[in-house]
């Protein structure tokens, strides 16, 4: 997947920085991958920096393409980090107003001090969006998508008015991460082992 640039959510794409997603059913499988699967190789043979984060879902719900990509775990989130991903099929009607609305809600995420890492990411430029942040815990989160402004009206909008074509809200614990990137300090030991 491409990325925007600035905040990462802005319709202006980034050609220096491309998002992975991949899905394992366990740890071990995808350390496996990423150490010896030739596209991670291809990838990081070019890469400047290169960043991977292992996650484990503890909530969704939603499609991405049809289909529920992430089966949560039964067991209750340990306090730490969290990350939200969300994915959505933009109508193409609302395209205009959509992305009329993102700036005021780069620009807030872009200041809030307590997002730890976030970036815009998408299959289909402009159509197919995903955000991914990591927040320090879920309050902290939940604090910033319900705060007033322009997130929570962009929210409202979108029940009211139905812009989307599918939607995706998923959260995750942070299972490992591998790599680096810029000004990001390790969430967690190393998942590599």
């Amino acid at each position: 997947m491409g990325s925007g640039t600035g905040e990462g959510f802005t319709p202006i794409p980034n050609t220096s920085v491309y998002a992975i997603m991949t899905i394992y059913d366990d740890h071990k499988h995808a350390v496996e991958a990423l150490t010896h699967a030739p596209v991670f190789n291809r990838y990081r043979k070019h890469a400047t920096d290169h960043w991977s984060v292992f996650l484990q879902p503890i909530g969704s719900r939603g499609n991405w393409a049809g289909v529920e990509p992430f089966k949560p775990s039964a067991r209750k989130p340990e306090p730490g980090p969290i990350v939200a991903l969300t994915r959505a099929t933009i109508k193409p009607s609302i395209l205009p107003k959509f992305w009329g609305r993102v700036p005021a809600i780069s620009k807030m995420i872009g200041s809030d001090p307590n997002v730890i890492f976030k970036i815009g990411i998408g299959e289909v430029p402009w159509l197919h969006q995903v955000t991914f942040s990591i927040w320090p815990n879920e309050a902290k989160m939940a604090d910033f998508a319900r705060r007033d402004g322009p997130h929570a009206a962009a929210i409202r909008a979108v029940r009211e008015h139905g812009w989307f074509k599918e939607e995706l809200y998923a959260r995750f614990k942070i299972a490992g991460e591998f790599g680096s990137w810029p000004d990001i300090q390790k969430l967690t030991e190393s998942a590599l082992k």
